[in-house]
């Protein structure tokens, strides 16, 4: 559920009880609207557990307003420059299908921006991704949850935080793993007696003052979500220490 354009925040609740009771997309928004005095200034979205997405533009919402809803998404937007901020966003959507969803909505962020945004120009982006038990640790369900307040080129912070989330928080892909051999735990060694971490020999055993100080290194930098147990690396973390190093030697 997703209200906007005078808001009404009881449709988040409410709509969702009416979806746990069965009812489709569609009825819901009728529901929802048919109760609502003043429904033609809010747009309301929703997309259910199955896909089926349905949405609402009043007719007094300040133009452009409107929304397009497909399969498995729906995109709205009020006080817009035009339609094309909408469109644009769901063709990129649309073109990024084999992208993570974070990064296919923020891609579809920054096309909505390029194609003209908001009329009042640019302040603030957020970003929600909900996972059962993707949270840290898998405590709470909030994969990822994202937002700038105040800046002069938000949806640009946004992708760098994004960026930021997925080094501490994402899985590596294969081309990321490297194993744990004797060239990748010298370059630790080395990197981390830099850093101050290590004070041994630099001989690509990965014994037990190296492995100590690399999970000393990890804990302290948040890196402990991606430790592993299976003799392979998420090689981001050396490169990140690597750019420890440099910027404190500069």
């Amino acid at each position: 559920m997703a209200t906007q354009s005078a808001a009404n925040t009881a449709y988040g609740p409410d709509g969702l009880d009416l979806l746990r009771r069965g009812l489709e997309p569609e009825e819901v928004v009728e529901k929802l609207t048919e109760a609502d005095e003043e429904r033609e200034i809010r747009q309301v979205g929703i997309v259910d557990s199955n896909g089926n997405t349905s949405a609402f533009t009043g007719s007094e919402c300040i133009e452009y307003a409107g929304h397009r809803s497909e399969e498995n998404f729906t995109c709205q937007g009020n006080i817009l420059v035009s339609e094309d901020t909408i469109s644009s966003m769901v063709q990129k959507f649309r073109e990024t299908k084999n992208s993570p969803l974070s990064e296919r909505l923020v891609a579809a962020l920054r096309a909505a921006d390029e194609a003209g945004g908001d009329k009042r120009g640019k302040q603030s982006a957020a970003l929600l991704v909900v996972e059962k038990e993707g949270g840290y640790g898998g405590f709470n369900d909030r994969k990822i949850d994202l937002r700038v307040d105040d800046n002069p080129e938000p949806i640009k912070k946004l992708r760098n935080l994004l960026a930021l989330h997925q080094l501490y928080f994402g899985q590596p892909s294969d081309d990321d793993l490297v194993e744990l051999e004797e060239g990748v735990i010298k370059n630790i060694q080395h990197l981390m007696g830099e850093l101050g971490y290590y004070s041994g020999p630099v001989n690509g055993n990965y014994d037990e003052k190296t492995s100590g100080a690399f999970l000393e290194y990890c804990r302290t930098e948040n890196f402990e979500e991606k430790l592993r147990d299976d003799g392979k690396l998420d090689y981001r973390i050396v490169e990140f220490m690597e750019d420890q190093v440099e910027k404190s030697s500069c």
